[in-house]
């Protein structure tokens, strides 16, 4: 059975590499924005049979839920066997509860829509923090590739002597993991948010980073402060130039140039989310997840 990937525009470079991967057909979908700000979308492949791969990144997700939802409809229209998405980066997965009176509970909510027009999702590395299955909150088959094997492997190559640091005591797991794979000693901060924009954190041990490149991983980079509270901390330590290793970049406003000034010699990320930063490829993370995911669609319809 042939299987088609349709990629969004900013996700071209990856769905391209996974494609290959996958020995997929690249198929085309145009993407027209009109001055009234509607905007359409156009299959111009026959995927009649096929299984078709949207591969969309939900950075700014606003302005693409709606464009993805009429490619799938479309995809359904034009004769797809069945249509999934790829999604490096999935939006809305933080509020994943009701913080204060009448909040929506965005991750639930975004989870019914997609359902409603794919059949299967891959996505990497979601937030999840009360969450503990993505299948707790996706009533379809849904896979998280994990980028931890990508991030070691970069470190071990690119590092010399890192010792990793996780921002926050919710980086705990996730650091540890990465540091077992790259064979690196690590620490983790205590992070204290004061509103959305100012972060506290505690300083780590000194005596332990000595003679080490500090690494500070992050899963999300959005506005940037949670680092620079970091790398501020560790300034006075007179420490390698600190690099700063990011899952999914999204790095909106100064936020680049935020971790620049508070003193990161180097800021990579994984291309899950278009970004100048990256430079970790998760394309044989997501072509092993998409595999699995048609495998287990087949399964379910034998």
């Amino acid at each position: 059975m042939a299987t088609v990937v349709l990629s969004f525009p900013d996700d071209v470079s990856l769905a391209t590499a996974v494609a290959k991967r996958l020995g997929a057909r690249i198929g085309r979908l145009a993407w027209r924005h009109f001055p009234d700000g509607e905007s359409l979308v156009a299959i111009d492949e026959d995927i009649a049979g096929a299984d078709v791969v949207l591969f969309a990144s939900l950075d700014a997700p606003d302005g693409k839920a709606l464009p993805l939802w009429f490619a799938a409809h479309t995809a359904r229209e034009l004769g797809a066997r069945r249509v999934g998405l790829v999604a490096p980066y999935l939006a809305y997965m933080r509020q994943d509860a009701r913080f204060h009176a009448g909040e929506a509970i965005s991750a639930n909510a975004f989870a019914r829509f997609l359902e409603q027009c794919i059949d299967w999702l891959v996505t990497v590395d979601p937030h999840l923090h009360r969450i503990e299955r993505l299948e707790a909150v996706f009533r379809i088959p849904a896979i998280c590739v994990a980028a931890a094997p990508c991030l070691a492997q970069w470190i071990r190559c690119e590092v010399e002597r890192p010792v990793l640091i996780g921002p926050d005591s919710e980086s705990a797991q996730g650091v540890a993991d990465v540091a077992r794979k790259a064979n690196a000693p690590y620490q983790v901060l205590e992070k204290t948010r004061h509103g959305d924009h100012e972060v506290e954190v505690s300083l780590p041990d000194a005596g332990s980073l000595r003679g080490h490149t500090p690494v500070l991983l992050d899963d999300i980079a959005s506005t940037g402060r949670t680092l620079v509270a970091a790398l501020t901390h560790l300034r006075p330590l007179q420490l390698p130039p600190a690099v700063c290793v990011v899952i999914h970049a999204l790095f909106v406003g100064d936020a680049l140039e935020s971790l620049r000034n508070a003193g990161a010699g180097k800021i990579v990320s994984t291309d899950s989310v278009s970004h100048s930063s990256n430079a970790i490829g998760l394309a044989v993370p997501i072509a092993n997840g998409i595999n699995a995911c048609l495998a287990e669609a087949t399964d379910r319809h034998r």
